[in-house]
């Protein structure tokens, strides 16, 4: 074989590699913009309002798609938007569109019925052991309250409070959440790294 055909073959291989790899990185970005504007979406906490289960700062993973498949389901940690602050809030889902919500102190009922909250056991524990309410009292800790006094959830909407009753602007304060404001749900904490974990939702 002659040194220019030599040559040729080797810049020809040189090429199809340069272009396997461009496609091998064209697809892999695409993927990226997939799950990442469509499947998934990385969101920081903000804030205290969801001790003692989410920490100021940590980075989570949020479902995008689940929401599309199902309706959120009481006991969910979701992110959704609040438009008139301009923000993304993340709380926990305590009723369903249908449920009528009472909260009382530390105690909880859907439906006329008292709810278990596991995620908050301990701290209701440590609270009550000194004497003490977890969801300390002021005008608005309880719901309904003056400035929503009806208690039954509508169509289309959800109501959300965070783990830190104490220290959450929720439903108690600005309503039900309509469902089409929800981002989705919260299912991975990934940063720091040493509370990596996956989100419990019961």
């Amino acid at each position: 074989m002659s040194a220019p055909a030599a040559s040729r073959k080797s810049s020809n291989r040189a090429g199809g590699e340069l272009f396997e790899w461009i496609k091998a990185l064209a697809i892999a970005g695409l993927l990226v913009f997939v799950i990442r504007w469509f499947l998934v979406s990385p969101f920081i906490v903000d804030g205290d309002s969801m001790r003692p289960n989410f920490h100021d700062r940590e980075r989570i993973i949020v479902n995008k798609i689940l929401y599309d498949i199902r309706q959120p389901q009481r006991g969910e940690v979701i992110v959704f938007h609040v438009p008139e602050e301009g923000r993304d809030f993340i709380k926990r889902v305590i009723g369903v569109p249908g449920d009528t919500v009472k909260v009382e102190d530390d105690k909880v009922y859907i439906n006329g019925q008292q709810i278990e909250e596991n995620y908050l056991k301990e701290a209701y524990e440590k609270a009550h052991a000194s004497g003490d309410l977890y969801n300390k009292q002021d005008e608005l800790s309880d719901f309904p309250n003056d400035r929503f006094p009806d208690g039954k959830i509508p169509d289309g909407t959800l109501f959300v409070m965070g783990d830190n009753r104490s220290n959450s602007e929720d439903s108690r304060m600005i309503g039900y959440i309509p469902m089409d404001r929800v981002v989705g749900r919260a299912d991975l904490v990934f940063w720091p790294l040493n509370v990596f974990h996956f989100i419990g939702h019961d």
